[in-house]
């Protein structure tokens, strides 16, 4: 039983002197601790720049390279008309067609083709701060082999989707929105 009494106590007196040291190495050595209720570390902050249409033009392009490289390089976009999946490859992305909605969104037209030739015209929106961090908010149909599924009309300074036929064409020249004049939540999103 003593044996068992002189083993209880060195351990006792063991971790006795372990805490001891620990708490004295806290004590002279502060500045390792961690802080009870960490600060956020201040950060630099930036006004962001708009997106060039040329910035614009490689987000989309980058956006479906790595979307096609996923799927068995296709790019893939459901046709709520056809109701069918799109099997798609990227053609070229209309430089001239590319427009600032304001509030960070971002539009733009490009042509895809189906292995079997047939042309989509498809009209992409982005969000983001920056040209880094623009992500794809909506796809949608615009034309399929040269037949418009709907017309861009403005008004009040707001660019707006009509479905093709309805009410008063506007020129083709403005086929697509332009940047807008004000910054209503009204745009095609």
């Amino acid at each position: 039983m003593t044996g068992q009494r002189i083993l209880g106590s060195v351990v006792i007196v063991t971790v006795a002197l372990w805490a001891m040291a620990c708490r004295a190495n806290a004590a002279e050595h502060p500045a390792e601790q961690p802080a009870e209720h960490p600060k956020a570390a201040k950060q630099e902050v930036k006004k962001a720049e708009p997106v060039t249409k040329e910035e614009l033009a490689k987000a989309i392009e980058q956006y479906v390279k790595k979307d096609a490289r996923l799927k068995g390089g296709y790019f893939l976009v459901y046709d709520k008309v056809a109701k069918k999946a799109l099997v798609l490859t990227l053609d070229k992305v209309h430089k001239k067609r590319l427009a600032t909605l304001g509030d960070q969104k971002y539009f733009a037209c490009a042509d895809f083709r189906t292995p079997e030739g047939k042309v989509y015209d498809l009209d992409i929106f982005m969000k983001g701060p920056s040209k880094d961090q623009l992500k794809v908010k909506k796809i949608t149909v615009h034309k399929e082999d040269g037949k418009a599924r709907y017309t861009w009309y403005e008004e009040g300074g707001v660019w707006k989707m009509k479905p093709a036929g309805e009410g008063v064409e506007h020129p083709k020249k403005h086929e697509h929105p332009k940047k807008e004049k004000t910054h209503s939540t009204e745009h095609p999103q």
